[in-house]
């Protein structure tokens, strides 16, 4: 399903966890309005694509977290784009700095936030890193290596001061983590991360781009992002 560029792109477009119309994801992808419908079609049969009506227009999003997962997993061991244009080089810069991922935050952005919450002593368990060398082989993410990443006393009540709310009985853990593909280190997700990445859009810090897993730094974040994480954000 994911070895055809167009479709593959089309997914990519999802990645963030938004609906977006097929209009969009034809020239996400590039091609024409008939040839992106057959392409969504197949998604959609292998289960990675659901489709929502609304009046006359169908709009498509991924079929879960997991299928955001897979596709961040895969980037890791995908050889990079060639870039053809300043378009797609900007783009593709964007995307490295700040992007979603699912419905939490990763790039440069989302690891450098995550290495803040520990050493502020919001989260402790792990040092956030993923070594890539050596044996070859990652101890704080292979199976039974897990980092056991937990919110500390002070971590919870930074979470009530800067607003970041779970939703009441979700039965969704509080904190899970990614291995960025293009950091290669952890950034946060499960509960506590979608909520963060909630929080920081709320307060107009982040911005969303239109069609793409990029998210912008606003003025506003940049003079929040250094005051509260120490981050000297793009």
């Amino acid at each position: 399903m994911l070895a055809d560029p167009g479709r593959a792109r089309m997914v990519l477009a999802l990645g963030d966890g938004r609906a977006l119309a097929a209009t969009t994801l034809a020239a996400e992808a590039g091609v024409a309005a008939s040839t992106a419908s057959a392409h969504l079609a197949k998604l959609v049969h292998a289960g990675l694509v659901q489709v929502e009506r609304h009046g006359r227009h169908r709009y498509y999003r991924l079929t879960g977290s997991q299928v955001g997962e897979a596709l961040e997993a895969l980037a890791r061991l995908a050889p990079a784009a060639p870039v053809r244009s300043l378009r797609e080089g900007t783009r593709a810069h964007a995307v490295r700095l700040a992007r979603t991922c699912y419905d939490h935050l990763a790039g440069q952005l989302g690891t450098a936030i995550m290495g803040a919450l520990i050493d502020q002593d919001v989260l402790a368990g792990g040092d956030a890193t993923f070594d890539s060398g050596g044996s070859g082989r990652d101890r704080l993410s292979s199976p039974g290596w897990d980092c056991d990443y937990q919110p500390t006393d002070a971590g919870r009540a930074w979470m009530d001061d800067f607003g970041v709310k779970i939703a009441t009985g979700s039965r969704r853990p509080l904190i899970r983590y990614c291995v960025d593909w293009s950091e290669q280190r952890h950034h946060l997700s499960g509960a506590l991360g979608a909520a963060l990445l909630t929080r920081l859009t709320d307060m107009g810090w982040l911005r969303r781009a239109p069609a793409s897993r990029a998210v912008h730094v606003t003025s506003d974040g940049r003079a929040g992002l250094a005051t509260t994480f120490g981050i000297k954000a793009p």
